[in-house]
C-alpha cells in the first residue's frame, strides 16, 4: 500500500513538473518583457506604436518565445535574419531593422541578452513587415499631394499567424506586392544596386548647343559611348551601337545614333525627335546612384497602393504623362497625357469612372474665368464670342445669355461676378468627351483639340484635369462591351451633348511615378516635373 501511495505521487509529481517548468518559462519571458518595455535607454528609439505591438504580440502568445529556444536563436532566428536582409532588394535600408545589432546580440549567451535579442527579432519583424506590405513612411507626410488611403496592416496579428501556420518563410514572402510594375522595378533596382557596388561611373556629357542627325560636334563619340553604357545595362536593341560600321571616334551624328537617341528619349519621357537638346543631355547624365534613389521613392509609392487594384482599371501616371490600361494584371494599351501645371499640379488619388459625357459643354471654373480668361477678354473685346463661350449671370445657366459687348471688362478688379460656360464643338477645351470619376479636386479625363501639344517633353498645360491623346481608345475600354464604337461615333457626329452611365464603372489610380512600366513590360524613367521625388527622397533619407 505504502509502495502504491508512493508511486502515484511520483507519477504526479512529474506530470506536474512540465507545467511548472512551463509556467515559470512563461512568468520569466513575462517578467522580462516588462523589464525590456520600462528600459528607456533600450526602447528610446522605437515607435510607441511598435512597443504597444511586441507587448500584445507576447499577450497573444501566452508570452511564449519565438525565436529563441533553451536560452539559443532556434533555426527559425536564422530565418529571420535572412528574411530582414532582403530589406534592401526592396529599396528600404538595412539598418532601419537592426540586422547588424541581432547578429551580435545572438553571440552573447547570457540569460539577460538571450530575452533581448527575442524582443528586438520581434520588434525588427514588426517594423519590416509593416514596411514592406503599406510602406515604410506615411504618404501624406512624405507627399502632400498624395491621397490614396495606405493599406491597414496589424503586424502583430500577422507575425501570430504566420508563426501558428508552421510555415511563416511562405507567410513572409507573401507580403511583398507581386504585380509586374513592383518585380521589374525591384529587378533594375538591384541591377543598379550591382553597378554601384562596382563602382561604375558613365560616360558625362559636357553642355552643347541643340545638335540634329546630320551635324557633327566633338561630344558625339562621348554620346556614342554612352548609348553603349545604356545598352549594357537595359539590353534595348537600338542602344546597341557595337554593330556600326562607324568609326567610334566619328563626330557626325548618324542615323544609327540618332534611331538609338530616339529609342533614349523615349524611354526617358522625352519627346523621341533625335534632337539633343538639354533635356536629353541631362537625361543622359543621370548617375546609377540617381536612377538607384529615383527607383527606391518610386517602389515606396507602389507599397503605398492597394497591393489589388482590380480585375480592369486605368493606372494614370502624372509623372510620366502617360496613362495605362489594365486587364487581369496584364497591361493592354498606354497613351500620352497632359496633366496640370507646376501651380495647379494634378494630386494623386483613386476613384472611378461612372459615366462620359458627349460633345461636353465646358462650365468654367471661376479661379481660370478670373486668372486665365478674363485677362485675354480684357486684350481681345471679342474673345469670348469667338470661343463660343457664352456669359451667365450664375453656375445655374437659367435665362439668356448676356452679351459680352454689355460687360465692362475692365472693371473687373476682384472676384469674378459671371459663370462661363463653352458649347460642344470644335472650339471646346474638353473635346469630343469627357469622362467623369467623383471626387473632391474637381478633377476628370477629357479629349482636347490642341493636339499639339502631346509632342512636348514635359506636358503640364493643364488646370489639373487630365487630357487624353486617345479618347476613343479610352471609351472603348471603359465601355467594353456595353456600346459599340460605331454607337459612340453616331452620337458624337450628332453634336447633341449625352451622357452614358456605365454599367459597370471602371477603378482609376492616378498617381504620380517616375519610373513606371509600360504595355510592352520597358522600364520607363520620367523628369520629376513637380519636384515630388525631390521632397520625397529627401525626407526619406
Amino acid at each position: 500500500m505504502h509502495i502504491y501511495r508512493l508511486t502515484t505521487c511520483l507519477i504526479l509529481l512529474l506530470l506536474m513538473f512540465p507545467a511548472c517548468a512551463y509556467s515559470t518559462e512563461h512568468e520569466a519571458l513575462q517578467r522580462e518583457l516588462h523589464r525590456f518595455l520600462t528600459d528607456k535607454s533600450a526602447t528610446h528609439a522605437v515607435e510607441s506604436d511598435r512597443l504597444i505591438e511586441l507587448e500584445r504580440f507576447y499577450t497573444e502568445r501566452d508570452y511564449r518565445s519565438a525565436w529563441i529556444q533553451s536560452g539559443q536563436p532556434a533555426s527559425l532566428f536564422y530565418s529571420v535574419l535572412s528574411f530582414l536582409e532582403t530589406a534592401k532588394s526592396h529599396g528600404l535600408r538595412r539598418e532601419n531593422y537592426q540586422l547588424d545589432r541581432l547578429i551580435e546580440l545572438s553571440s552573447d549567451q547570457t540569460l539577460h541578452q538571450t530575452f533581448v535579442l527575442e524582443f528586438e527579432t520581434t520588434l525588427s519583424l514588426l517594423q519590416f513587415t509593416r514596411d514592406l506590405y503599406r510602406g515604410r513612411f506615411d504618404a501624406s507626410v512624405i507627399d502632400p499631394n498624395w491621397h490614396i488611403p495606405q493599406l491597414e496592416f496589424d503586424a502583430a496579428i500577422f507575425l501570430k499567424k504566420a508563426l501558428d501556420s508552421g510555415n511563416p518563410d511562405q507567410s513572409f514572402s507573401s507580403l511583398a506586392a507581386r504585380n509586374l510594375n513592383y518585380q521589374l522595378l525591384k529587378q533594375a533596382l538591384e541591377k543598379f544596386d550591382n553597378l554601384i557596388s562596382r563602382k561604375v561611373t558613365w560616360t558625362h556629357i559636357p553642355n552643347i548647343p541643340l545638335l540634329k542627325p546630320g551635324n557633327s560636334h566633338s561630344a558625339v563619340p562621348l554620346i556614342r559611348q554612352r548609348i553603349t553604357q545604356a545598352y549594357e545595362t537595359h539590353g534595348i536593341p537600338e542602344y546597341n551601337l557595337s554593330l556600326s560600321t562607324v568609326n567610334k571616334q566619328n563626330t557626325t551624328y548618324d542615323n544609327t545614333l540618332k534611331n538609338a537617341i530616339k529609342r533614349f528619349q523615349f524611354q526617358h519621357g522625352l519627346n523621341a525627335d533625335g534632337i539633343i537638346g538639354p533635356n536629353t543631355i541631362k537625361a543622359l547624365n543621370r548617375t546609377p546612384a540617381e536612377k538607384y534613389q529615383q527607383l527606391r521613392i518610386n517602389l515606396e509609392r507602389l507599397r503605398w497602393l492597394p497591393q489589388q487594384l482590380g480585375d480592369r482599371y486605368l493606372l494614370v501616371n502624372i509623372a510620366g504623362f502617360q496613362l495605362i490600361a489594365v486587364e487581369d494584371n496584364q497591361p493592354l494599351f498606354d497613351m500620352r497625357i497632359i496633366v496640370g501645371r507646376d501651380y495647379r499640379s494634378t494630386p494623386s488619388f483613386h476613384s472611378r469612372i461612372t459615366h462620359m459625357i458627349v460633345n461636353p459643354f465646358w462650365n468654367v471654373p471661376a479661379s481660370i474665368a478670373r486668372k486665365d480668361l478674363l485677362p485675354k477678354q480684357q486684350r481681345n473685346p471679342d474673345y469670348l464670342n469667338k470661343e463660343q463661350i457664352k456669359v451667365y449671370k450664375d453656375y445655374t445657366h437659367s435665362g439668356d445669355p448676356i452679351d459680352p459687348e454689355t460687360i465692362d471688362w475692365s472693371s473687373i478688379k476682384n472676384g469674378f461676378p459671371y459663370a462661363l460656360r463653352q458649347d460642344p464643338g470644335a472650339h471646346n477645351a474638353l473635346g469630343a468627351i469627357k469622362f467623369m470619376l467623383p471626387n473632391p479636386y474637381s478633377i476628370y479625363l477629357h479629349d482636347t483639340p490642341s493636339k499639339s501639344l502631346f509632342s512636348k517633353d514635359i506636358r503640364t498645360f493643364s488646370s489639373g484635369c487630365i487630357r487624353l491623346e486617345s479618347p476613343l481608345l479610352l471609351a472603348d475600354f471603359a465601355l467594353k462591351d456595353q456600346l459599340s464604337a460605331e454607337a459612340l461615333e453616331h452620337y458624337i457626329e450628332s453634336g447633341k451633348t449625352k451622357q452614358i452611365n456605365l454599367t459597370n464603372p471602371l477603378p482609376v489610380y492616378i498617381v504620380y511615378m517616375t519610373v513606371w512600366v509600360d504595355s510592352q513590360q520597358t522600364i520607363h524613367y520620367s523628369p520629376d516635373s513637380y519636384e515630388r521625388d525631390k521632397r520625397a527622397l529627401h525626407l526619406m533619407n
